[in-house]
């Protein structure tokens, strides 16, 4: 493969290239249209193309990739780094090509457009319980002014409200009466789409092998099952379970000099829907009536949300294993370090 690698800094319209020719050493920098940028990688040897794992990227990478082209995904945090001066697109292009230097730098795997589509799914799920959220709030808020106190919760208010209704009639204006009916017919279509989208999840979850071997884990429901099955992949975008629970950030982050580092609250890096999966998954599974005796032990001596998360950390590195080796969930199974399997098999006759 050609040794060229081209920073490619993308946007909705204009992209900005760097690369430096491996055959003189020049440095490059070219201005391209959106419409122009596969033409131009079509005509070029193959090549490696960096960019920011921001919006679109995953479609370019599948795109370039196709063109014969090897795609690299880096973190835009990392790459911010190495912007030097003023932030411009040639800036940002010019950074890109700098990091991509740099192999300590974690690339982040290009996803499918299978993946991008569940993930879409869960999008969408989020955006309308959210939207339903804010339209209890603002109904709550509203009654509050003609002195009707809704108790906290979504299913106690509006239990409350049909229980109350009348009361309530009597005590709001007529418009105020009409937007309460308004409001209460919008929350039941919002229902009606969040359940529409689990509907299309749980299709998802039958037709997926990797998302049926999830769901057999303890405190992994549909949501957490589809959703890690499109974020993992095949699981080779990480080396171990464990730097897959850093990526999610649920390890502690440390800071250091002088020889002493001290040791954080999680980092909360990462994707912060999965994330909060895993940790509502660990709660279900630690208010069992008989839980795990780990667990037990943890809650005995430990704060109960630090127990969470160390639980959501364990889900999510079963989650990697089972993808990365192909297995089904054991409750018996307990893993053994390479260097014992090593020494058992010299043992064994």
């Amino acid at each position: 493969m050609n040794a060229t690698t081209f920073g490619l800094d993308i946007a909705k319209h204009v992209m900005q290239l760097h690369w430096v020719e491996s055959a003189t050493g020049e440095i490059k920098r070219r201005k391209l249209s959106r419409a122009k940028l596969s033409d131009f990688f079509a005509q070029r040897q193959p090549a490696c193309i960096v960019m920011e794992a921001c919006g679109g990227a995953h479609h370019w990478a599948r795109t370039l990739s196709a063109l014969g082209h090897q795609v690299e995904l880096l973190p835009a945090r990392q790459v911010h780094a190495f912007v030097r001066g003023n932030k411009d697109d040639a800036a940002d292009a010019r950074a890109i090509w700098l990091a991509a230097q740099q192999s300590d730098i974690r690339r982040v795997p290009a996803k499918s457009v299978e993946q991008q589509a569940i993930q879409g799914a869960h999008r969408l799920r989020s955006h309308w319980v959210s939207v339903r959220t804010a339209t209890i709030n603002a109904m709550r808020g509203l009654l509050y002014e003609f002195g009707v106190a809704l108790p906290q919760g979504k299913q106690a208010g509006l239990k409350a409200i049909a229980l109350h209704r009348a009361d309530i009639d009597a005590r709001i204006p007529a418009l105020m009466t009409h937007l309460l009916d308004a409001q209460l017919h919008m929350l039941r279509e919002i229902e009606e789409r969040v359940e529409a989208i689990e509907a299309e999840l749980a299709v998802v979850q039958r037709e997926s092998r990797t998302a049926r071997q999830l769901r057999a884990v303890p405190g992994i429901g549909l949501l957490g099952a589809t959703a890690l099955a499109a974020t993992l992949g095949d699981g080779r975008g990480w080396r171990n379970g464990r730097e897959f629970a850093c990526s999610l950030g649920l390890t502690p982050r440390h800071e250091g000099t002088g020889g002493k580092v001290r040791i954080g609250a999680i980092s909360k890096r990462g994707d912060p829907y999965l994330r909060t999966l895993l940790v509502s998954g660990a709660r279900a599974v630690m208010s069992q009536a008989n839980p795990m005796p780990w667990i037990a032990q943890m809650l005995a001596r430990r704060p109960a949300n630090v127990v969470a998360v160390a639980l959501a950390h364990k889900l999510a590195r079963t989650a990697w294993a089972l993808v990365a080796h192909g297995r089904s969930y054991d409750t018996q199974w307990h893993s053994v370090p390479p260097q014992r399997q090593a020494a058992q098999a010299m043992a064994a006759p």
